[in-house]
């Protein structure tokens, strides 16, 4: 058998060089997953190049894991990356960096948009050899073959990462859609009331809910409630819950009865991973009488003549427990020209710059330093006020706010 020349040899090396790489961009292209891809590249290192031992070591989102290796034991994998290879910038022989190393020689960076996702670490090199190592001879090319796989990884978790944004911003859109139909278009506006809401959520999808419900010539249901969470699956606990109140409202079932079926709704949905805190009224326009449970909601403001009377008779938040414990509920009589003010925690909790919240005592204060007619300008006055508190800091919560004037 006749011995190759060394153009021979090095033209048959470079049809090798040629095939591999077309088989790993095939095997890119064809969308093999990443684990076939670490496989492809192992052999062509192992049984093709003939490399003694390798690792490579990949970041996985602010990790450093390894993905590939042989040649090696678990104690050789012990490596500290951050440590152990920080600075390094291009192909390195470990020994140049004043590395001992008895598993590898070389180390090779691979980068993606000039951020290094990746190390290529080799080790074969034996002085005592006469032949030059498989390691040298192909460096370059390794370098190519690890750059390929590893930026194909990259962009696969990248592609990953694209999809999975869009279905959470297609997920927010379909709950501010679902949240938008939740909320009522109209108010009441006639000769016994006049109610004005205002809702800011603090994100695409909040989790706050009102609702004011005629349910007769002369009974009105207020509510006003705050789910825990956001997101699709806490919009579709609210509207399963807006449902459910809406059908309990119109049967005229007594406001603890309500609670329980509502609180029992809410934890056959959500088994304890959820919860929702609940403000519910019935008001009477003829008797002005106002029958309310508090589902450890904050405090609605009643002004009623003269006085600021808390409404907290109630029980714990829905879907705490499989059965409320308790429900108590209270009574008050409206006086003519009486205020009802409702809301979220997203007011009666935001800070300002010196940690002091903006609490009840704030709200009375902007309710009762403004002469108005109007509930729109009235939540406008108390927007402004809340504005005006909170200074430099940013909204953190949702806010949502009822107020209404009994004629």
């Amino acid at each position: 058998m006749l011995a190759l020349t060394g153009n021979e040899s090095r033209l048959k090396v470079s049809e090798f060089k040629l095939s591999t790489l077309l088989e790993i961009t095939n095997a890119i292209n064809n969308n093999l997953p990443e684990e076939q891809l670490f496989v492809l590249f192992q052999y062509i290192l192992e049984h093709q190049l003939n490399i003694g031992k390798a690792v490579v070591f990949l970041n996985q989102e602010g990790t450093w894991e390894s993905v590939l290796h042989f040649g090696v034991s678990d104690d050789e994998l012990n490596i500290n990356i951050e440590r152990d290879l920080k600075g390094i910038r291009d192909i390195t022989v470990m020994e140049m960096m004043g590395i001992k190393s008895k598993s590898f020689d070389v180390v090779i960076p691979v980068f993606h948009q000039s951020k290094i996702i990746a190390y290529l670490m080799l080790g074969d090199i034996d002085e005592q050899e006469m032949r030059a190592s498989p390691i040298i001879r192909h460096l370059p090319f390794i370098q190519t073959l690890a750059n390929l796989t590893a930026v194909a990884v990259e962009n696969k978790r990248l592609v990953r990462e694209s999809l999975k944004q869009e279905r959470v911003k297609r997920e927010l859109e379909m709950a501010s859609e679902m949240q938008g139909l939740l909320l009522p278009n109209e108010l009441p506006n006639n000769e016994n009331l006049q109610v004005a809401a205002f809702y800011r959520p603090h994100q695409e999808v909040g989790g706050d809910f009102y609702d004011v419900i005629r349910i007769s010539e002369e009974e009105y249901i207020f509510c006003m409630a705050d789910v825990s969470g956001k997101g699709i699956s806490a919009a579709i606990l609210m509207a399963s819950f807006q449902a459910n109140l809406r059908a309990n409202a119109q049967v005229g079932k007594n406001l603890e009865d309500i609670a329980q079926d509502l609180n029992k709704q809410v934890w056959n949905n959500a088994q304890g991973e959820r919860f929702i805190t609940m403000f519910l009224a019935r008001y009477n326009t003829r008797s002005r009488k106002m029958h309310y449970v508090n589902a450890a909601h904050p405090s609605p403001l009643l002004l009623n003549e003269g006085s600021s009377i808390d409404l907290t008779q109630g029980c714990v938040g829905l879907g705490m427990f499989d059965e409320l414990p308790f429900v108590n509920s209270g009574k008050e009589q409206v006086a003519s020209n009486s205020l009802f003010i409702c809301y979220t925690d997203g007011l009666d909790e935001l800070e300002n710059d010196r940690g002091d919240v903006f609490d009840r005592d704030s709200l009375k204060n902007a309710v009762e330093s403004f002469s108005y007619k109007d509930m729109f300008e009235l939540n406008e006055k108390i927007m402004l006020a809340l504005n005006n508190h909170r200074g430099r800091l940013d909204f953190h919560d949702d806010i949502a706010l009822i107020s209404c004037r009994f004629f």
